[in-house]
């Protein structure tokens, strides 16, 4: 989906207090292909959540190097072997396979670590937002995922009577989850 589309559809999941003050952006650089995009959310036209790809990717990168520099070995086991087997169509000598199945595993988790830091790329962003508009709210408010639940907060469909028996919960989230929610109790 285009962004300006995707954006519009965003934007109308707001609620009616917080039209105009919040905004999804995404910057994008055609022509200069070693510069990458970056999406944010601003409130009242200051910048709150910034996702920005050349600074994760960087950071990506040293967590795969951290993880893989740890004394502490991760094992594969022989399903993520053969799920390698599967996807090279067998053309890898099987010595490799092992050896493959493992940095598929360090690049997984080091982007679980990164999306529990709240470092997202720009293709999260879409993905996420895609996400939002397909599945239910309550699939949202309930997710692990920060953007979803950032989306899921000030979206129109959440009442009164939902947004303040959720509280307890909200304190265990992400600081900028936290944000959005007093952001949206404020405007109650």
């Amino acid at each position: 989906m285009v962004w300006s589309k995707m954006k519009q559809q965003l934007e109308s999941f707001l609620c009616p207090e917080l039209v105009g003050r919040v905004e999804y952006r995404a910057t994008s650089y055609r022509y200069l292909p070693d510069k990458a995009g970056q999406c944010y959310i601003t409130v009242d036209k200051k910048e709150v959540f910034k996702i920005n790809n050349v600074a994760t990717m960087i950071r990506w990168y040293q967590t795969e190097q951290e993880i893989k520099n740890d004394l502490t070995q991760i094992t594969v086991n022989e399903e993520e072997i053969e799920k390698v087997r599967k996807d090279t169509d067998g053309r890898i000598p099987e010595e490799r396979l092992a050896v493959i199945a493992k940095s598929h595993k360090i690049s997984e988790y080091a982007k679980e670590i990164l999306n529990a830091q709240s470092a997202l790329s720009k293709s999260d962003f879409y993905l996420t937002a895609n996400k939002f508009l397909s599945d239910s709210i309550e699939d949202n408010l309930n997710s692990k995922d920060i953007l979803l639940n950032v989306f899921a907060l000030v979206d129109r469909r959440i009442g009164k009577k939902r947004l303040f028996s959720m509280e307890a919960n909200i304190r265990l989230k992400h600081p900028i989850v936290q944000y959005f929610y007093e952001l949206r109790r404020s405007t109650m």
